[in-house]
């Protein structure tokens, strides 16, 4: 994997030998299946706040978690990227391990996606152009992320995402067939247990751009296996508002045949920058912030809760 950047790398050194102890704990953000997170500060430094993450390991060793956790951590660990939550330490008592991570308080995706309805074609492409810059960070590290939907996708205050719960995310050196993930965002390959890699990151972009530009995911029924029918027949209904770049983006990204599928033939990543629904997007200046984001949330003081941060696990099989 590539080397951490200097300042994150600074940060992190410097927050080694830190114990609970050391900070200051404030109210939960987010509450999971394995225990919460917390809004803390060091307490020599209270100008810094970060976000807890406390699991219980009990509940972790009954739900069998304790690789995707181990994962999740040595991933997390290894990445340095503007659009990926930053973890800066962890560390271990007898009940709970902790996860000490960058603070983002500016809501997630799912809230404003939300409140709006849906999304605008150059909101949206605004967004994806970001989810695809982290997917080709990631698949070039060899890691699969495998938990994109918009309850991942927390929203800085400069109003660019940050990519958060590495839980289902893995290195891979050859396909997988663990069956993980939300169940309108799966892709076949994953339902059909035939083995799965990068592509299924791909498919699931699909399925969160079509459901910015919408409001709601292409595949739903309120029973999972009615959902997994859905995606295993690939119908899908495109409302009359829908973009024709667009909606030639979704159709080649939610392709059954991994091997046919937009980000897994010929440039990669690449073919889907180049594609239409993207014309008029400067990638660098993406990549360097330098675009001015549709939503700049309003947020509060560091230790006011404005917008909750949900930490949501669900459980591998």
């Amino acid at each position: 994997m590539a080397a951490v950047g200097g300042e994150t790398a600074a940060l992190r050194a410097s927050l080694q030998s830190s114990t609970l102890d050391d900070y200051n704990m404030f109210q939960t953000l987010g509450t999971g299946t394995f225990g919460r997170v917390r809004l803390c500060s060091l307490k020599d430094d209270g100008g810094k706040v970060f976000a807890m993450k406390i699991l219980l390991k009990s509940e972790v060793i009954r739900l069998k978690q304790q690789e995707h956790i181990r994962s999740e951590r040595n991933i997390l660990a290894a990445v340095d990227h503007p659009f990926i939550v930053t973890l800066y330490r962890t560390f271990q008592d007898p009940l709970r391990v902790h996860m000490l991570l960058e603070y983002v308080n500016g809501g997630e995706v799912f809230s404003h996606l939300r409140q709006a309805g849906r999304f605008s074609k150059e909101f949206t492409k605004f967004y994806i152009g970001q989810i695809v810059l982290v997917l080709q960070y990631l698949h070039g590290l060899g890691i699969v992320y495998r938990d994109l939907k918009p309850e991942n996708l927390l929203i800085a205050q400069n109003g660019y995402l940050k990519i958060t719960d590495f839980g289902f995310a893995k290195e891979l050196k050859e396909d997988t067939w663990t069956l993980c993930g939300t169940p309108e965002y799966l892709a076949p390959e994953i339902i059909q247990s035939k083995g799965h890699g990068m592509a299924v990151d791909w498919w699931a972009m699909g399925i969160l751009m079509y459901e910015m530009l919408c409001g709601y995911p292409p595949f739903y029924d309120e029973n999972p296996f009615g959902i997994y029918q859905k995606i295993l027949v690939g119908k899908i209904d495109f409302p009359k508002h829908f973009d024709d770049y667009g909606k030639d983006l979704v159709k080649r990204l939610l392709i059954a045949d991994k091997t046919q599928r937009l980000g897994c033939i010929l440039d990669g990543a690449a073919d889907i920058r180049r594609h239409k629904f993207f014309r008029g997007v400067d990638w660098h200046a993406l990549a360097g912030k330098q675009i001015q984001a549709p939503i700049v949330p309003q947020v509060c003081p560091d230790h006011m809760l404005c917008f909750p941060m949900i930490f949501s696990v669900l459980t591998c099989r």
